[in-house]
């Protein structure tokens, strides 16, 4: 609920993410991302209501009470990168304390071997050993990044949710911490990786999961995303084609609110495509959600 009105900030999602694969969600701000990480996790607020099913092994998420999240999920079966890192962060602890209580809590590392272990931890997402003293105010926003990266894979969970895990990092530490994320991947584990940064998704996902006003319009195998043939909705193709590597072409317009979304299709009014036809919401079929999707079908993801 926001100002009195129902807000459908998540519609009809629906995927599978097994273990060894990378979905990288992607979608302009405001569009639903965050919203469906955080209902994972239990994170939502209270005013907030959630309906479906999201199974982590025999644990339907949306169903568990608060309890069960915070012993047996958070941390330990789902690790989580937040969008907002120094946030999470208690302000009075180092980011070496910080570790020190993370590894002793889910690996129950030895007092005495924590030292090396904190340093390990760090060095795994590029965080550097002389500013583990520091307190949260005193990092920048790539280095609170890149603690709460190392937070998040201390307890090897077997899903992993990186919710804009590059932001405030150069390239060079962009593609370090994708490629440690990618290796996370590679040992087994599942990660769910939102992202702006198309090109840290191309170098590290499996699948891509395109959102828009609150759904999910295209899900496909992202070599054939990224490469040949590529997008089949419009609004994906809009995307790539707004890279600067690519056409570098802004989609022109801006997203619906989530709280006034107009009938048919949402992307409607910024689509080339559009025809009679948008006037109705559409189905998703075929791994797109379009009346007018490009000829070409990508492989099956």
């Amino acid at each position: 609920m926001r100002g009195g009105r129902h807000v459908a900030a998540v519609t009809d999602a629906s995927f599978d993410l097994p273990a060894g694969q990378c979905l990288a969600l992607v979608g302009e701000s405001g569009c639903g991302k965050s919203v469906l990480a955080s209902a994972l996790l239990g994170l939502l607020p209270g005013n907030a209501q959630t309906a479906g099913r999201a199974l982590l092994g025999g644990t339907d998420l949306l169903a568990a009470d608060e309890k069960t999240l915070a012993r047996t999920v958070r941390g330990r079966r789902i690790g989580l990168v937040p969008q907002s890192p120094a946030a999470h962060l208690t302000p009075v602890r180092t980011v070496g304390a910080h570790l020190g209580e993370t590894l002793r809590e889910l690996t129950g590392t030895r007092r005495s071997d924590l030292p090396r272990a904190v340093r390990a931890a760090a060095e795994r997402a590029a965080f550097p050993a002389d500013h583990l003293d520091r307190y949260p105010h005193e990092l920048s926003g790539g280095l609170a990044q890149r603690a709460a990266t190392a937070l998040a894979l201390v307890g090897d969970a077997p899903l992993l949710l990186a919710d804009e895990p590059t932001t405030g990092l150069d390239r060079d530490l962009v593609h370090r911490t994708v490629d440690e994320l990618r290796r996370h991947v590679d040992d087994g584990h599942a990660l769910l990786m939102i992202t702006h940064d198309l090109a840290a998704a191309e170098r590290i996902a499996d699948r891509v999961a395109v959102m828009y006003a609150g759904r999910i319009v295209e899900l496909a195998d992202a070599d054939a995303f990224f490469t040949g043939p590529g997008p089949r909705h419009p609004y994906a193709r809009g995307l790539l084609g707004a890279l600067p590597e690519r056409d570098f072409a802004p989609i022109p317009g801006m997203p619906p609110e989530l709280g006034d979304l107009p009938v048919g299709c949402a992307f409607a009014a910024r689509c080339p495509r559009v025809g009679e036809a948008c006037t109705a919401q559409p189905q998703f079929t075929a791994g797109v959600a379009c009346h007018h999707p490009s000829a070409e079908e990508p492989a099956r993801a």
